[in-house]
């Protein structure tokens, strides 16, 4: 690894704590009763300000790739991964990809629940229960 990858990995990590810190934060303070309120909040909040945020940079040419790292992959990434899923997304709906973008959101939210339950399964069957 070189000098220039260690110093991006390193802003991956210092965003990513950052981010998870603020994640832990905000569903702290938003969650009440039952529903799941702060991990909403986070993937709403996130998937706004990382679209925002990357059509911003995009249309007015201010960004830096150290930037983008600390902010894209490393805040948002420790943040929230819906973030990313909602602007691969809407990249894609762009793009017209009707297909692709139909397919992402069953099979993020579709198999990803199933794997979720699978491995609920898993743990359950391993710790004798």
């Amino acid at each position: 690894m070189d000098g220039v990858q260690a110093r991006l990995l390193a802003l991956v990590a210092i965003g990513g704590a950052v981010g998870s810190v603020a994640r832990y934060a905000v569903a702290g303070v938003v969650t009440r009763g039952d529903f799941p309120w702060g991990t909403f909040t986070v993937n709403l909040v996130g998937s706004f300000s990382l679209g925002l945020l990357f059509f911003l940079f995009l249309q007015t040419g201010y960004s830096s790739p150290e930037l983008r790292t600390v902010l894209f992959i490393g805040f948002f990434g420790g943040f929230t991964t819906m973030s990313a899923f909602s602007l691969e997304t809407v990249s894609l709906l762009v793009e017209a990809q009707w297909a692709l973008a139909t397919a992402n959101v069953f099979l993020n939210t579709g198999l990803c629940v199933f794997g979720a339950l699978l491995g609920r399964a898993a743990g359950l069957a391993l710790g004798g229960a």
